[in-house]
């Protein structure tokens, strides 16, 4: 069997998604995502001109010696692009070798470790009374662990925090971070001693609303330094949360030895990571307990799971990052793996629009706050070219952030 046609596919169904189609000469086709929100032309480019002619002609079947050639091949290794092409070459070809054994992928990596995948959703608000609409939104949907995110007095925007629950209804996607389709990004103001005053009563008041026994799940989206971090931990060990998220940012591997030191808070990082090397400190002095790479990102199912096997010597979970900017394709992989690793942890999930349900037809499934990747043969994603097409991609960037004397925040 040879490849004879690699084929990338842009849509945006309510945001921008990119797919790479692969095609061998006995009809089987896979799909994979390679999704990298705000840059996502560079990640086209890279896959048309650099790996698409790469693939032609060879033989499908042999996923790691391709990932190596990728990876390897190239003098320029690592960094989101590139980890997000080969992402999409390694799931395409396991998708292709899973159709062709006729099973669902997560048979092939040894089979199902339990009967379904937990995960989280995302709450937001402005206010309390608002956060609180969503918390019980997101109960009422069935997600038994939550995501609390909010405004803070004196801010008037705050990323992951929708500014009212009717852009959140208008989306589709329940409580999920916009990104601005606009021609530059928007800049929102910040102010690091409000949040770290406010947040602690937050969950205060959270947990006297919906008590003890929900877990509950907090994004400091990398905005604090590592003692501010340590702060925050600390302050939020009352309201046992299930973890405390990207509290600082960790390309500084050994920041996170202080932020361990002052706080029992557990700690998740790791959704901007794309290869093991960024996570070598973290995970073998166990200074993090959840690691929260996406498939799409990390380079595929290949070295994620790889990864998890390594976190899994050290006692940590995984947590693969599964925002709305995961397609339907990068989202059917993460479960697939969910399903089959030993070292499970949680899988955020916060949905899609019913336009990107129509685009990307897939037989994962979500009922009472779990997630089953389908008993299709394959990773379960079939994409509705023509469809696709009446959705073109449009320009949509990520906000930055500013401090009250006009310099962008440096953290």
């Amino acid at each position: 069997m040879k490849i004879v046609d690699a084929q990338v596919i842009v849509t945006n169904p309510g945001r921008n998604f990119v797919t790479l189609k692969i095609t061998t000469d006995s009809g089987y086709t896979g799909l994979g995502d390679a999704t990298l929100n705000g840059r996502e032309l560079s990640v086209v480019s890279y896959l048309r001109d650099h790996v698409a002619p790469l693939l032609i002609g060879t033989d499908p079947h042999r996923i790691e010696d391709t990932w190596q050639l990728l990876y390897r091949g190239a003098y320029w290794r690592r960094g989101p692009v590139t980890m997000a092409a080969i992402a999409a070459v390694d799931v395409a070809l396991w998708d292709i070798k899973a159709k062709v054994a006729g099973l669902p992928l997560y048979q092939l990596l040894g089979g199902a470790s339990r009967d379904r995948v937990r995960t989280y959703g995302h709450a937001n608000g402005a206010d309390l009374p608002e956060l609180f609409d969503s918390v019980r939104a997101r109960l009422a949907e069935g997600y038994t662990a939550v995501r609390i995110q909010t405004g803070v007095p004196g801010l008037k925007t705050v990323y992951g925090v929708h500014q009212g629950t009717a852009i959140a209804e208008a989306d589709g996607v329940a409580g999920a971070p916009r990104l601005d389709q606009t021609a530059r990004p928007v800049v929102e103001d910040w102010d690091t001693r409000a949040y770290l005053r406010h947040i602690p009563t937050v969950f205060e008041a959270v947990r006297n609303e919906f008590g003890p026994e929900i877990p509950l799940l907090h994004d400091a989206h990398h905005r604090l330094t590592p003692i501010e971090a340590a702060r925050l931990g600390k302050s939020l060990e009352p309201y046992d949360l299930f973890w405390l998220e990207d509290c600082t940012p960790a390309e500084n591997q050994d920041a996170l030895r202080l932020v361990r030191e002052h706080t029992t808070t557990p700690l998740a990082i790791g959704e901007v990571f794309n290869t093991v090397f960024d996570y070598q400190t973290l995970v073998g002095e166990q200074l993090i307990d959840y690691v929260r790479s996406a498939v799409t990102h990390f380079g595929g199912v290949s070295p994620l799971r790889k990864l998890f096997d390594y976190a899994a010597q050290h006692n940590i979970k995984s947590a693969i990052h599964g925002p709305e900017d995961i397609s339907p394709v990068g989202m059917a992989a993460a479960i697939h793996l969910d399903l089959a690793i030993h070292n499970f942890g949680i899988q955020e999930y916060s949905g899609y629009t019913a336009r990107t349900h129509e685009v990307f037809q897939h037989a994962f499934t979500f009922t009472d706050g779990h997630l089953h990747p389908g008993e299709v043969a394959g990773i379960g994603v079939e994409l509705d070219e023509e469809m696709a097409a009446g959705y073109p991609y449009a320009p949509a960037y990520l906000p930055v952030n500013r401090l009250a004397d006009g310099t962008i925040h440096d953290w």
